[in-house]
């Protein structure tokens, strides 16, 4: 796999805002959506793994690094019209998607015709969205006074992202133990990376679209894009009947379970992605590569 050479450029979207990306490769265009306590660069290796047959696009969502800020009602169809203005300054047909930049990608290939192929890796597709608006209010209110790392840990038990042996432990622990994972973060960080806690505040705007596109399984009847919808076994477990749901419902659709794949396992390891690795990202990347080439 050889190390990326990336140039940045910049589109606007719809409501003027500038959404930067990054861009690496050569042959057709894809475009890369990156997760929640996500930026552009969290898919490095899976653009270096795509990067000898297409041109890679690498957007930064909303709220970090080379794009604008949110909107007060920042929405899904936001986040589709910042993906749309990317996709059509690439020429780009094909695009994956990862958590809830999967559910964009997806709501996307629903609203754009234009897309033909997508790939979604445990996309943050629920049946119901209202534990998600039940637990914004505390970490609004908790980042509101200064306290990421209670807010972290109340997105964590939002998202479902919480271990077994965490829920367990006492809360006071786990901010404890999220504040010193945030601070040592932020002294190994080279210049120039958007660390966790300059993430943190995003994580509003993925609990609202999470909790917008819950139960909107049936609409996605009308996708016409041909669609490989992956996970891991040791993903998030809330997201698997979504995807157990979306496989009988859109028309054109092949899924993959990687055994013993988490979360995070398309993702650069580092961040929110400790334990990831590289093999598993160019795993990954071989199924996105042979479904975009057929």
């Amino acid at each position: 796999m050889r190390a990326a050479e990336l140039t940045q450029d910049t589109v606007t979207s719809h409501d003027g805002t500038s959404i930067g990306y990054y861009k690496t490769g050569q042959g057709p265009a894809v475009v890369v959506l990156h997760g929640s306590m996500e930026s552009a660069r969290s898919h490095t290796l899976l653009a270096e793994a795509l990067a000898d047959d297409f041109t890679v696009y690498l957007p930064d969502r909303r709220g970090r690094g080379l794009s604008g800020p949110h909107r007060p009602d920042h929405s899904v169809a936001t986040e589709v019209e910042d993906l749309e203005a990317v996709l059509t300054a690439a020429g780009a047909t094909r695009a994956f998607g990862v958590s809830a930049g999967g559910a964009v990608v997806l709501e996307a290939a629903r609203k754009l015709p234009a897309l033909e192929k997508i790939a979604l890796y445990e996309p943050a597709i629920v049946a119901d969205g209202a534990p998600h608006r039940a637990w914004l209010t505390r970490f609004d209110e908790e980042l509101a006074r200064g306290d990421i790392a209670g807010g972290m840990v109340t997105s964590m038990f939002g998202f479902e992202m919480a271990p077994a042996f965490l829920k367990v432990m006492p809360r006071g622990l786990l901010k404890r133990m999220t504040e010193k994972m945030l601070a040592k973060e932020e002294r190994q960080a080279t210049p120039g990376t958007i660390t966790m806690r300059q993430l943190a505040p995003t994580i509003h705007a993925e609990g609202t679209i999470v909790a917008e596109l819950a139960g909107t399984f049936e609409s996605f009847r009308t996708v016409t894009a041909e669609v490989l919808l992956m996970g891991g076994t040791k993903g998030l477990p809330g997201l698997e009947p979504g995807r157990a749901a979306l496989a009988t419902i859109l028309p054109h659709c092949h899924r993959i379970e990687f055994p013993g794949y988490n979360h995070g396992s398309s993702s650069d390891p580092g961040g929110v992605n400790p334990t990831g690795s590289p093999a598993a990202v160019e795993k990954i990347a071989t199924e996105v590569k042979a479904f975009f080439n057929q």
